[in-house]
């Protein structure tokens, strides 16, 4: 990526320049376009539901930037091996996320692949004075995490057949569920920064925000929402590669304060489709939780750690 053109414009408002999750464009003074691409290859056996999360994995960076997402276009890789109404099935899926989130779908383009691929290309507006961004976090904020994690971790529990169908119900309801309703809640708050959890796990999108915020986070490992026996799966072993690949990408950057080293596994397991992560005043918190339980989430939501002034490390876990 460093040796890509640096490109500018003066109504570019977020780029690539702090990873944020999808660019931002300014139209007018009071709206701006939101526009993300997001597509990966099935997560589960059953076209229609790898269809619903795949979408709703490409939705979630708008509901991140605090926006609506207006219009979707298909991306398609799929093999001609496959019989074509295993596709239609993935677009079906998909195309009922994307009228849960009440966009509209507009076409697509689609290429011949040796494995499936699918995902959405996304536009959405948001007002430019209420951007969420990945960076902002203020000392004394609070975290709060919208989704429990470890659906990278369940998922290598099903190749292995070792997850019960409670769990893989569990982590199917976490992964096809859209941000949308955590996003309409934390809009009539002064929301510090936000990101979503996706494939670098809970500790390196972490270390993101903190990073591009100039703090430090202290995070409670007994406080992060995790699907069900997620933890007693790492502690088997199974855990997939990335979760490897990101402690090593962000290593030197984490304290683990004697963490179990399961634990470990499971904050940087990558997550398909993952919740809200976002700093607010502590005032505010406890409000946004009761709004969020009202709101009716599918998912588990919970404080899970503050933001300190920035030491020597970008994220402590504390037991």
């Amino acid at each position: 990526m460093c040796k890509l053109p640096k490109f500018k414009d003066d109504n570019l408002i977020v780029g690539i320049e702090t990873s944020d999750d999808a660019a931002v464009y300014k139209i007018t003074d009071d709206i701006a376009m939101i526009q993300t691409v997001d597509f990966f290859t099935p997560v589960v056996d059953d076209p229609y539901t790898f269809g619903q999360i795949a979408a709703a994995n490409s939705l979630s960076d708008v509901y991140a930037m605090g926006g609506e997402p207006k219009l979707a276009l298909n991306i398609v890789g799929f093999p001609n091996c496959l019989d074509p109404s295993v596709l239609a099935e993935i677009l079906n899926g998909g195309a009922s996320k994307v009228i849960e989130a009440g966009a509209t779908l507009a076409g697509g383009h689609s290429i011949e692949d040796d494995e499936p691929k699918y995902g959405l290309c996304v536009t959405g507006f948001v007002n430019p004075n209420k951007i969420l961004k990945n960076y902002g976090a203020k000392p004394g904020d609070v975290l709060i995490l919208t989704k429990q994690i470890g659906s990278g971790i369940v998922n290598t529990a099903v190749k292995a057949d070792m997850a019960s169908k409670e769990i893989i119900d569990e982590a199917i309801v976490v992964m096809t569920s859209l941000n949308k309703k955590a996003k309409e809640v934390i809009e009539n708050y002064n929301i510090s920064s936000c990101t979503d959890i996706t494939g670098f796990g809970l500790i390196g999108h972490s270390i993101e925000m903190a990073e591009g915020s100039n703090v430090s986070f202290e995070i409670n490992v007994n406080k992060v929402p995790v699907i069900s026996d997620a933890i007693e799966y790492a502690q088997m072993g199974l855990v997939p590669a990335g979760a490897y690949n990101n402690m090593s990408y962000f290593e030197g950057k984490v304290e683990y304060n004697n963490v179990d080293e399961a634990y470990v596994d499971l904050f940087f397991d990558p997550q398909t489709s993952g919740g809200l992560l976002f700093s607010v005043n502590e005032n505010d918190a406890q409000s946004i939780l009761k709004d969020m339980q009202v709101k009716g989430l599918d998912t588990k939501f919970a404080i899970i750690g503050k933001v300190i002034e920035k030491k020597e490390k970008f994220i402590y876990l504390n037991n």
